[in-house]
């Protein structure tokens, strides 16, 4: 019995449950490597035992699965950057207030927002004291500085800043992201305060860097507009950055945001074009080995230009297989080649299974994989043209089986013209890519004829007009639909169950679809009524601001003084919402008590006023940075506890903090611990 005769996808299946173990328990990486030893052990000494008696032994597979588990622990641990010793979270500094003289590298460029350029660094040394590890780092907005690229190194002095979990209920975990990229602080600085050290290229991604912006520059002689550049930038390049908030929109209504992610979608289609563009090499000797090195060389090469993201390495990795069988002339199994891109790229980069553009690549091509054949099926078009529109129909249908559960899940919309934007443009979009790549190779050599750039400049803004007009149809955008992780396990449930009808229409599998369809509507009902059931009061963090939210099941009252308050651009109030399944909001101004079951709230606001004497208050609510002697306060009322929103001055909550210290009395910050909810 061979270790290679297991299937492909059940190791990878065993290796996503050890990287998925390793997230949500601790196992220290010590454990992981002893484990993993002796899994090893055992499985090779289980290997010659049945090698030597010629019998199928039940445990050498068993002990196998266990040990991929294992090596999925060990391969989390091993790129955990703070398992090593010189990671700058080991230093004193990292927990302490005072700044550091910090030498950083620049790894990547984020973008920016109206106060800071953002980006991802590498910490060379703290106080000349040699460490490593990712950090983001903000630089406030200059006018006249240019922004650092990739390789960049510079030294700041700043204090390193831990990262903070989200404020406020079912806000996005902006830690939780970062921590999943290894990124593990925040710096801040200005270009007054940094000094650089060297803009030299010394990395593979520093040389991409410094590419793209040769590539830029050169297109910039062509007067193509910024969003047309940012664009290219995106379908080309695999930077996202310089995409205006408008457009982005548009393609997120439009179904068609995947376009702007270099994916397997561009891949392929780069694969076609490279693979008929060197197929004359085929006629020398030896000519389909150099063929394959050719291809590889290029499409890793544009990987790397494109960041090497979740996407596009996915990409790569896959279309690396699909190249070598496809000049080999060897059969391809799309699932079992998918599973080797998964296998291969997880062991590089665990991190990468919580990556969402990851996660929706892979569902969406099992999707295609398994539904086009069927949908296919249903119609053979007579012409040419028909048939071409067909399968783009087909095959958006298809990825929509694999994408739509987790993408309501994540996003909590769904863009009804997603078909009609696929079916239009995915077509085209073989020819902008091909045409995209012939503008950007004569614009390098300082051939480009200004016709040509004109043309392309057009056809760019023509997509980006299309998808515009698509945007604004609202009656086919859905948005704002609940959607939470026990849904999407029902709905893939009955995904699976579908599938196995399809397959085998049989009696029994007919009933499993119906009992799946009974199990996602006993899911969103029990979902409902654990809904309808939640009463609680909250005090939501908002900079400057209070805000105050008293749900009630499906309901929820705000109360606030903010002057054009838009409760469906509020992020704080819109993912509260969705999360929550809360249809109806009215709106109020803030009361100076509250009453929530058993509990009284005095809200004491800039006026000052706590003279009560009807009531005893449990919690004191400050706001608007009243001027009181909070001593006086707790010595009158005596409150259990006191808290502050995100309203008043610093120098106040510290204060406050301080005296609640003296005074023996629990003291809620919102603006640090979070939001204030009673259940």
């Amino acid at each position: 019995m061979k270790l290679l005769q297991f299937p492909i996808i059940k190791l990878t299946t065993c290796l996503v449950i050890g990287i998925l173990l390793s997230h949500y328990f601790t196992v220290s990486l010590s454990l992981s490597i002893v484990t993993t030893l002796i899994l090893f052990f055992v499985l090779v000494l289980v290997y010659l035992i049945s090698k030597t008696h010629f019998l199928k032994n039940i445990w050498f597979g068993i002990i196998a699965f266990l040990t991929m588990i294992s090596i999925g622990i060990l391969v989390v641990n091993i790129h955990d950057h703070r398992n090593f010793k010189n990671h700058y979270s080991h230093l004193k500094n990292f927990k302490s207030d005072s700044t550091s003289y910090i030498t950083i590298k620049i790894s990547d460029q984020l973008k920016s927002n109206i106060y800071n350029d953002k980006y991802v660094v590498n910490i060379l040394s703290v106080d000349n004291i040699q460490t490593t590890g990712l950090a983001l780092l903000n630089i406030k907005v200059d006018s006249i500085s240019k922004p650092f690229s990739v390789d960049d190194v510079l030294i700041i002095n700043s204090k390193i800043y831990s990262l903070i979990e989200p404020l406020n209920p079912n806000q996005f975990n902006y830690k939780s992201f970062l921590e999943n990229k290894n990124i593990y602080s925040k710096l801040y600085t200005n270009n007054e305060s940094l000094y650089i050290v060297s803009k030299k290229k010394t990395t593979l991604f520093g040389l991409a860097d410094a590419f793209r912006s040769t590539i830029n520059l050169k297109l910039k002689k062509y007067h193509f507009t910024l969003n047309e550049l940012s664009i290219i930038n995106a379908l080309l390049l695999g930077q996202r950055k310089e995409i205006s908030n408008e457009i982005y929109e548009d393609y997120k209504r439009a179904g068609a945001i995947h376009i702007l992610a270099v994916s397997g979608l561009h891949v392929g289609i780069i694969l076609l074009f490279l693979n008929y563009l060197f197929k004359p090499i085929e006629f020398i000797k030896h000519g389909h080995i150099y063929k394959i090195i050719l291809i590889l060389i290029c499409l890793w090469s544009f990987a790397v230009i494109a960041g090497l993201s979740a996407s596009v390495s996915r990409a790569a990795t896959m279309f690396t297989f699909v190249t070598i069988g496809m000049n080999l002339k060897r059969p391809i199994n799309t699932l079992n080649t998918l599973a080797c891109s998964a296998f291969i790229l997880l062991l590089i980069r665990p991190s990468f299974l919580f990556d969402v553009g990851f996660q929706l690549s892979y569902f969406a091509v099992i999707g295609i994989v398994t539904f086009y054949p069927f949908f296919y099926r249903l119609w053979k078009p007579k012409y040419w043209i028909a048939d071409k529109l067909w399968q783009a129909f087909v095959v958006s249908i298809a990825a929509q089986f694999g994408i739509l559960p987790i993408s309501l899940f994540y996003f909590h919309q769904f863009p009804g013209l997603f078909i009609l934007s696929n079916v239009i443009v995915v077509p085209v979009l073989g020819i902008i890519l091909s045409f995209g790549l012939v503008v950007i190779g004569l614009a390098l050599l300082n051939i480009l004829p200004n016709l040509v750039a004109l043309i392309y400049g057009i056809i760019i803004s023509w997509m980006n007009n299309f998808f515009k007009w698509i945007a604004q149809q609202e009656a086919f955008y859905f948005k704002d639909i609940p959607f939470n992780f026990i849904d999407i396990l029902a709905s893939y449930l009955f995904i699976f169950a579908f599938y196995q009808f399809y397959k085998i229409k049989s009696y029994k599998n007919a009933i499993a679809v119906l009992f799946t369809i009974i199990i996602f509507q006993s899911v969103q009902i029990y979902s409902k009524q654990q809904y309808q059931s939640i009463n609680r009061f909250i005090i939501f963090q908002k900079n400057k601001q209070t805000l105050i939210g008293i749900q009630n099941g499906e309901k929820m009252s705000l109360h606030h003084n903010i002057k054009d308050f838009n409760k469906e651009l509020d992020f704080i109030i819109s993912n509260f919402t969705i999360k929550n399944n809360i249809s109806f909001i009215t709106e109020d101004t803030i009361q100076s008590v509250y009453k929530i079951s058993d509990k009284n709230i005095l809200v004491i606001d800039s006026l000052g006023l706590y003279e009560v004497s009807s009531f005893k208050p449990d919690y004191i609510l400050l706001r608007n940075s009243p001027k009181i002697n909070l001593v006086r306060v707790i010595d009158s009322i005596n409150p259990k506890l006191i808290i502050a929103d995100g309203s008043n001055y610093k120098s106040y909550l510290k204060r406050w903090e301080e005296t609640c210290q003296k005074q023996k009395i629990p003291f809620h910050q919102t603006n640090e611990k979070g939001a204030f909810i009673i259940e």
